[in-house]
């Protein structure tokens, strides 16, 4: 059986690129290429999923942009 996931993939200060999975708590890795990233991600999700298999997972509904006077 085949499940997609959303993946958030952010870049840090360092040049990291940072990517997480909202509907698995814990779930995120970090790479210095996307290439490496979407595998490292891949791993992360079903090490994620072996271990998580019984609890709940959170639907990801989305990211809503917000501006505020700063």
């Amino acid at each position: 059986m085949t499940k997609e996931f959303s993946v958030v993939i952010e870049k840090d200060s360092d040049g990291y690129y940072v990517a997480s999975v909202p509907e698995l708590q814990g779930c995120h890795t970090q790479a210095k290429s996307l290439d490496k990233l979407m595998a490292r991600i891949r791993e992360a999700i079903e090490l994620c999923l072996e271990v998580e298999k019984d609890y709940p997972r959170n639907q990801f509904v989305g990211v809503q942009r917000i501006a505020v006077e700063v």
